[in-house]
C-alpha cells in the first residue's frame, strides 16, 4: 500500500466497499487452494458488516461465525485466535460471556499504516486454515498482518 495515499481506505478512515469485495476474492482463491470452502465477513473500523459472501456448500453456521470474527477483530484491534490466551486471565474471562466474541482463529484487523481500518472473518475451514486464508489474503493487498 503506497504510503502516500491508502488504497484501502476513504476519507473517514474505513475500508472501501472495493476493497472489502478483493478482500473476499482474495479469501476464497486462498481457501481454494488449502481446501475448503467459506463464509467471508468483512465490516467498517466500527464493526459493522461491509461486505459478505457465504460458499454454497459451506455450511449456514459460517455465516454468523464469520461475521462475528470480524467484529471482534475489528472491536479489539486484534486477531480473533489471540482471545484464547486473554479469556484464560479471570479478568478477562467475563468478555467470554459477550454474544459477538469469538476466540477462534480466522479474524484479523485490516490494518493500513498502523490504522484498523476494519475487520475479516473467515469461517468454513479448522481455525488454522481460516487463519491462513486471512493472512494471505491480507499479505496479497498489502495490509498489515497483526498479531502473534
Amino acid at each position: 500500500m503506497s504510503t502516500s495515499s491508502p488504497e484501502g481506505a476513504t476519507s473517514a478512515s474505513s475500508v472501501t466497499q472495493e476493497t472489502a469485495l478483493t478482500l473476499i476474492s482474495e479469501v476464497k482463491g486462498a481457501a481454494a487452494r488449502i481446501g475448503f470452502t467459506a463464509a467471508v465477513a468483512v465490516t467498517d473500523q466500527g464493526g459493522h458488516l461491509k461486505a459478505f459472501e457465504r460458499a454454497d456448500d459451506a455450511p449456514f453456521l459460517t455465516a454468523e461465525v464469520a461475521i462475528d470474527k470480524a467484529w471482534t477483530a475489528a472491536s479489539f484491534h486484534i486477531p480473533t485466535h489471540v482471545w484464547n490466551d486473554y479469556l484464560a486471565d479471570s479478568r478477562v474471562a467475563p468478555l467470554s460471556g459477550h454474544p459477538r466474541v469469538l476466540a477462534v482463529g480466522g479474524g484479523y484487523p485490516i490494518t493500513e499504516q498502523g490504522r484498523c481500518i476494519g475487520g475479516l472473518g473467515i469461517s468454513g475451514g479448522s481455525y488454522a486454515q481460516d487463519q491462513q486464508a486471512a493472512e494471505e489474503a491480507l499479505t496479497a493487498l498489502g495490509f498489515e498482518v497483526v498479531g502473534p
